[in-house]
This record gives C-alpha cells, sequence and structure tokens, in this order.
C-alpha cells in the first residue's frame, strides 16, 4: 500500500557563485531574516545558512572551526610526507638509470 502524504525527495540542485553571494548580501543587510529569505527564494534555512558562514570565512571575518584546523594541520602533515617520498623516489629513479647504463 502507498504512503499517502510522503514527499517525493527534491532533486538535487545547483547554484552559481553569484546567486549565492546575492543570497549573502541579502542576508547581511538585514532587512529580512535568514529564514524569510530561504522561504522567498525556496531554499533551505541551513543552506543559507552554510552559505553566509562560507563567506565570513573567505572573507577573514571568522576564523576556521577547531575541527578545520585539525584536518588542514593534517593534510598539511600528510602533503609534506608525500612530498618527501615524491624526492626519494626520484633519487632513486635517477640512482638506478644511471646503474643501468
Amino acid at each position: 500500500m502507498e504512503s499517502i502524504g510522503k514527499k517525493k525527495p527534491r532533486p538535487r540542485r545547483s547554484f552559481t557563485p553569484e546567486f549565492k553571494a546575492e543570497i549573502v548580501e541579502l542576508c547581511r543587510r538585514g532587512d529580512r531574516s535568514v529564514g524569510q529569505i530561504a522561504k522567498d527564494f525556496d531554499l533551505t534555512e541551513t543552506e543559507v545558512r552554510l552559505w553566509v558562514s562560507q563567506a565570513e570565512v573567505d572573507a577573514g571575518q571568522r576564523d576556521l572551526t577547531s575541527s578545520e584546523r585539525e584536518e588542514l594541520a593534517a593534510l598539511r602533515r600528510e602533503n609534506r610526507r608525500l612530498r618527501e617520498d615524491v624526492e626519494v623516489l626520484k633519487r632513486a629513479t635517477a640512482f638506478f638509470a644511471q646503474e643501468t647504463r
């Protein structure tokens, strides 16, 4: 039996950076609440809040969260280790290339 009243999930949408910037600017003006802007443009409130947060981070108005800092540090360590591995492999390749001559 079918469930009456169950909504179909909305297809995933993508938005241009210009559209996101326009929505963020509307939120910053303060004329309307984030919830009202989200409702007016058929967006989720969470999505709009994430765009505003990301715009603040991008503008340097807000620091990274602690989990983002930890992830960044871990990625930098991994990147450094991988660069060192590549350097060792380059030297090994050059060494073995000379040996075969």
